[in-house]
């Protein structure tokens, strides 16, 4: 009886050892529990948070500041920032007047439809033999600058007007000006340059809402005018390089487009080409077609010009009128 009372007693104290191991174990996990519950509330909702994104984000979460226990600081974005402006838009540049007009792509002849062409018996050809079908045909043979208001030049429906006056019975989205071979006799250059200035207000108070061109002279072939008059109207490229850059003076002042046509036709002495004219002045056909194809690369439109209108005419008196010292050309 009394093995098997101590058997059984040493089974029970067995017992007795495991339950209250099992016990302390429990007591401990709790503790342990309420201690990381603790720190978790000490640390904040900051704190948690940047546990949570460091976890998210594929990191450990343990402490960044050497394993002192505390959350790692989460850096927010910074509110006073602002995102970098965009690129500003490039303002569009306004027309530049000093120079000759730029080429652009070609336009077809029904852009001349509602052109006026005014000047000598060069434009005259040109219109004859260009091969441009359109456009009103507003020319005089000798006509100069210094008689445009004056010289009572065409005949229209029976009666008589200066190319002015024809200019104004019609509307006219263009306006090309061409003058100055008739002058090149007179050597009075500042009565040329205050003249062209009139002319474009004058043309400009009639055709407001046309863009006005100025065609620079075509050069001309001193030696084929010797051997056809014997040059008697002293016609010389000399002058007429001054009496060009004299219209592009005007055509800047005044703010209309400039044709630089000399650089189109001048060969490497400063002359026009042998073979280009009969005369030496007048242009045959092949000529009038490559003055046209100019024409026809070298446009720009009103709005370009204007963008905000344009200048209003300072003046409509006529220019000084010297006399014509080159005959009819």
């Amino acid at each position: 009886m009394s093995g098997g009372y101590k058997g059984k007693h040493a089974a029970r104290s067995r017992q007795n050892v495991l339950v209250l191991a099992i016990v302390a174990a429990v007591a401990l996990a709790v503790i342990a529990a309420a201690v990381r519950m603790g720190r978790s509330g000490a640390a904040g909702p900051d704190s948690l948070a940047g546990n949570l994104a460091q976890r998210a984000d594929g990191s450990s979460g343990s402490p960044s500041n050497g394993g002192s226990g505390s959350a790692p600081e989460v850096q927010l974005p910074d509110q006073s920032r602002t995102d970098p402006p965009a690129d500003p838009v490039p303002e569009e540049k306004s027309y530049d007047f000093s120079q000759p007009a730029p080429e652009r792509e070609a336009v077809d002849n029904s852009y001349f439809q509602d052109a006026a062409f005014v000047g000598d018996s060069r434009t005259d050809g040109f219109m004859l033999y260009s091969g441009i079908s359109a456009g009103k045909n507003l020319t005089s043979n000798g006509l100069s600058i210094f008689k445009l208001a004056e010289k009572k030049a065409l005949t229209i429906g029976g009666k008589k007007y200066t190319l002015l006056e024809a200019l104004a019975l019609e509307e006219y989205g263009k306006v090309y000006l061409s003058l100055g071979v008739n002058e090149l006799g007179t050597y009075n250059d500042s009565a040329f340059y205050d003249s062209y200035c009139a002319a474009i207000d004058q043309i400009r108070a009639l055709q407001p809402n046309a863009v006005i061109y100025i065609q620079g002279l075509i050069p001309l072939n001193e030696k084929q005018i010797e051997d056809y008059n014997g040059n008697k109207f002293n016609l010389t490229n000399e002058h007429l390089r001054v009496y060009n850059d004299l219209m592009r003076q005007a055509a800047q002042e005044k703010q209309v487009v400039y044709l630089d046509l000399y650089s189109e036709f001048v060969d490497e002495n400063g002359a026009l080409p042998e073979g280009v004219s009969r005369d030496g002045v007048h242009l045959k056909k092949d000529a009038c077609q490559q003055w046209l194809e100019y024409l026809k690369t070298h446009t720009v439109d009103f709005d370009t010009l204007y963008p905000d209108g344009p200048p209003v005419a300072e003046n409509t008196a006529p220019g000084v009128t010297p006399e014509d010292g080159s005959g009819q050309i």
